[in-house]
């Protein structure tokens, strides 16, 4: 029957028996302990490819911060500069925009809190999003502006969504940042870099973004940047971010449709514009001061500066010739010649082809901030043709400056012998206080004896209050006026005002008849003359405020007289 029992288990078991047969090797249940032994460490393995050190990760991960502080004030500024374009008003639009976008960046604050797990994926997640969202954010709102009848709703929309990732951004990094830093030190390096970030952002905007790419292609470029960051940031945080490869993925996505649209920005922008003005577009620039559009139509063409129509060549020569000649038969009916001409604005050269065929003019300084439009005026065929290669004439003297800033500057000392200021509308702040009467009293001592200055001044009709805020405003600035209008069919009837230094003359302001020309102007005669200065009822003087520097009420004015109608 076997072995008996109790021998077995009797004696003590240490090992068991492997295998059959003559050399069964014994294997040890109990594994004695190890000793220690002294000697070099071991060689641990070798980190994954994706490691970047504690040190350096830190680092990146704040220049991180300045990269996103950067580009979340450019679409800020991106959606201010745009409605402010397309809407007018730009305290209010900039004032409304700001606004909305830093309530949404509360908003996306207070959202980061929510995550509680993969905080470094969700953190690349946001990016990716915002890259997407602001990157299309210029095309969208021109395309929208264009097409829809509700804009403002797809501009705070957009607006919040952008402001909302933003704010998430920030706080998800400093849950990442805070195991490598100590809280003291961590809240103030990410404070210092996003602050610098928004120096540099509201620096790089106006100075290189702007003049260089315009408003839809640096739209799309800062949403590349984004999207380069998030695939950038996988590396960053290989140890906390799963997924990396499928986060890689989406980002090289959205930037490969960035990419595409940054290429075709020129064509994302003419369909915008073509939705916008009625015919076709044969030149449009973004300048550093402003969007340029010339279009064309069957027989005539029109420039638009950030929308607004400034000319068409159909009946242009009515305003120039309204805006210049009746300075000049001031002067001319006071015994005075006018040899010399300041002419503020004006950079399509218009004004200054009707001052060259004075037959007694000798030089005219031309004030216009922006090289852009004196560029296409001296280069462009069809405007060329139409100031008659004006500002090629040896007589001229063309310099891009701020008209007021160059009226303060003590240097220019000299004076005229009229002053024509033929600036756009007072439809936002930067062109109201070239209406105040601290510019007029500059202009007026700019003004040499019997010196004569011709304003153009809105429309005295669809504009009452402005006009007349104008008118106002000059004659606090010690200016005698002579108020006058032209009917210009691109615009209903439009207003100027004559003016020259307060005292006793022994001739009228108000001219009755030209000067002796060897030409026919093509609208204006003596009789047309005389009749500019009669203004009917409906365009009589009204009660106004005066325009000051520190109250900019010709604005309020023109918003509020100029909606009814456009």
């Amino acid at each position: 029957m076997g072995e008996p029992m109790g021998e077995a288990i009797g004696e003590p078991i240490d090992t068991i028996e492997k295998g059959e047969g003559p050399a069964k090797e014994p294997v040890p249940l109990h594994t004695p302990p190890k000793r220690r032994v002294w000697g070099p460490p071991a060689v641990l393995p070798a980190p994954e490819p994706e490691h970047i050190p504690a040190k350096t990760t830190a680092t990146l991960l704040l220049v991180t911060v300045l990269v996103i502080a950067t580009c979340g004030l450019v679409y800020e500024l991106l959606a201010s500069t745009l409605a402010s374009y397309v809407l007018g008003d730009a305290v209010l639009q900039y004032s409304t925009v700001i606004g909305v976008y830093l309530s949404a960046m509360g908003i996306g604050a207070w959202l980061s809190g929510r995550v509680e797990r993969d905080v470094a994926r969700v953190f690349v997640e946001i990016e990716i999003a915002v890259a997407l969202v602001g990157g299309i954010s210029a095309p969208i709102l021109f395309l929208a502006f264009a097409h829809l009848s509700w804009f403002r709703v797809v501009l705070y929309g957009i607006v919040l969504i952008i402001g909302t990732l933003v704010g998430m951004e920030i706080p998800l990094l400093l849950r990442i940042l805070r195991e490598r830093y100590a809280f003291k030190d961590l809240v103030a390096r990410v404070l210092t870099v996003d602050y610098l970030g928004a120096l540099v952002g509201s620096l790089a905007f106006p100075i290189f973004f702007v003049p260089r790419l315009g408003l839809v292609r640096t739209s799309l470029v800062i949403g590349g940047i984004n999207a380069l960051t998030a695939i950038a940031s996988t590396w960053l945080l290989a140890e906390e971010v799963k997924e990396r490869v499928s986060l890689r993925v989406r980002a090289g996505f959205v930037l490969a449709l960035l990419i595409a649209g940054i290429i075709g920005a020129d064509r994302i922008t003419l369909l915008a514009e073509e939705g916008l003005f009625a015919d076709e577009i044969v030149y449009a620039k973004q300048t550093t001061y402003q969007r340029i559009v010339v279009t064309r139509g069957r027989s005539t063409f029109q420039l638009f500066l950030n929308g607004n129509l400034q000319f068409s060549s159909a009946d242009e020569y009515r305003y120039h010739e309204a805006l210049v000649w009746p300075a000049i038969a001031a002067r001319a009916e006071a015994g005075l010649p006018t040899k010399n001409a300041l002419v503020l604005g004006g950079g399509d050269g218009l004004a200054l082809r009707d001052l060259l065929k004075h037959p007694g003019l000798e030089r005219v300084t031309l004030v216009d901030l922006d090289p852009g439009m004196t560029g296409l005026a001296k280069s462009f065929p069809l405007l060329r043709n139409l100031n008659e290669g004006s500002l090629h004439d040896p007589r001229v003297k063309v310099v891009n400056d701020d008209a007021y800033v160059w009226l303060a500057d003590e240097k220019n000392a000299q004076t005229y012998d009229i002053v024509l200021a033929d600036f756009p509308d007072p439809n936002h702040y930067a062109l109201g206080k070239l209406y105040t009467t601290r510019m007029y009293a500059l202009m007026k001592k700019k003004l040499g004896p019997g010196g004569i200055i011709a304003v153009q001044s809105t429309s005295p009709l669809f504009a009452r209050k402005s006009y007349w805020c104008i008118a106002r405003t000059m004659e606090k600035a010690g200016l005698e006026i002579a108020p006058y209008h032209v009917f210009v069919p691109s615009f209903g009837e439009w207003g100027f005002t004559l003016a020259r230094a307060a005292g006793t003359y022994a001739t009228p302001l108000t001219p009755s008849r030209l000067p002796e020309l060897p030409f026919k102007l093509r609208y204006l005669d003596d009789p047309s003359l005389r009749q500019l200065f009669v203004l009917a009822r409906d365009m009589a003087s009204l009660d106004v405020e005066i325009n000051r520097l520190d109250n900019q009420v010709l604005v309020h004015y023109y918003e509020a007289e100029w909606k009814r109608y456009l």
